[in-house]
């Protein structure tokens, strides 16, 4: 059997190879140092394979955990025994239900990674009627010591919410999330860094057009500065959301935070970018494709590790901070607060006027852009 110590030591080799725990658990090492943690398990008179998750994120006790509840499932499966309905089994048919069908990728894939490495290696083997508040709070007490308190927040409300699903379909009784009021650390509100000073924007955007590398992560940087869209929007762009002859860059709803259709009005500079870059990328679908895969978009984490090359810390600036800078100067320089807030494609209080104002204000918002590329551009 494995070591704690014997599993952070496994080098990687010139070849994938793997090393044998006990009861069919083993790790699979990769030659870029990568360790997955997988089960092979002769069940009746079948293999059986699976996969458990990443080492780290799953150390050595949650596989065996893991392991020892997949064994029983596969043999009760073999057996014709249906099982209880555990956490993990609800929480799967949760995010195919109601996460994949209405939310974005990223969005997705964040709840995945938060299931896979803080909430079902502890309560995935329990009965969903049997989690208590306790239960809970265990899982929200670890993240806490680490000291990430949003993160705490969100999985007690993905907890919250996969229970309040399995009210709904009959199979719990009670959602004890609720009982946690109190309980967990109150978050803070986090405000992006971002930089409102004239000058400093100028500076910033000369150490934009500076940086050696790729031309396609410069337009990228000068995409962002120009339309002041989320992080996740930017990267995710495709050539096929773009209208030239009319300048409006038409992002799908299912791509938007808040669900709705959003329309960028593109100014000349971004319509100079574009025209630059389809000669880099228009082969792909994205107007900022992955480096070595021009089926993907580009990660997440390219933009702000640019900007850590710059010489800007994570406290100074990020890429989200382009929206609290356009804001504040927009304000400063008297746009309509309505426009301003439309464009950034803020939540509407009236729900059901917002499903069908994709277009509002958009001669305003078309000017505001405009103005906001020439402004950028006199202070650089």
């Amino acid at each position: 059997m494995l070591t704690d110590i014997q599993v952070r030591r496994l080098a990687p080799k010139e070849k994938r190879y793997s090393v044998l725990d006990d009861r069919g658990l083993y790790l699979e090492i990769f030659p870029n140092g990568n360790k997955y943690w997988r089960l092979r398990k002769r069940i009746g008179k079948k293999d059986a394979k699976r996969s458990l998750g990443k080492y780290p994120d799953i150390s050595l006790r949650d596989a065996r955990r893991m392991r020892d509840r997949m064994i029983i499932e596969l043999e009760a499966e073999a057996d014709g025994v249906p099982l209880c309905e555990t956490f993990d089994k609800v929480a799967e048919e949760w995010l195919e239900k109601r996460v994949v069908p209405i939310r974005t990728y990223g969005h997705i894939r964040t709840v995945r990674s938060r299931l896979d490495r803080l909430i079902l290696p502890y309560i995935g083997d329990i009965p969903i009627n049997d989690i208590s508040a306790p239960d809970l709070l265990s899982i929200v007490r670890r993240i806490e010591n680490r000291g990430q308190i949003e993160t705490a927040h969100r999985v007690l409300q993905i907890c919250g919410q996969i229970i309040r699903y399995a009210i709904a379909t009959g199979r719990a009784d009670h959602d004890p999330s609720g009982d946690l009021r109190g309980a967990v650390i109150p978050k803070k509100n986090v405000h992006y860094p971002t930089i409102t000073d004239p000058q400093k924007i100028g500076a910033l955007l000369r150490a934009m057009d500076a940086i050696n590398g790729s031309p396609i992560i410069r337009a990228a940087l000068r995409f962002q500065a120009y339309t002041f869209v989320r992080p996740g929007e930017l990267r995710r762009a495709e050539w096929s959301e773009i209208d030239i002859k009319e300048a409006l860059w038409k992002i799908p709803a299912e791509k938007m935070k808040m669900r709705r259709l959003h329309l960028v009005p593109l100014s000349r500079q971004v319509l100079e970018i574009l025209d630059e870059l389809r000669n880099l990328t228009g082969k792909s679908p994205f107007l900022f494709p992955s480096s070595r895969n021009l089926g993907r978009p580009m990660s997440d984490a390219t933009v702000n590790a640019v900007i850590r090359r710059m010489g800007y810390s994570q406290q100074e600036f990020t890429g989200h901070g382009f929206r609290g800078m356009a804001s504040t100067i927009l304000h400063e320089h008297k746009w309509p607060s309505a426009v301003i807030e439309r464009q950034l494609a803020h939540a509407e209080k009236n729900t059901v006027s917002a499903a069908y104002n994709h277009a509002e204000y958009i001669e305003e918002r078309t000017k505001m852009m405009q103005w906001w590329a020439d402004w950028l551009d006199e202070q650089k």
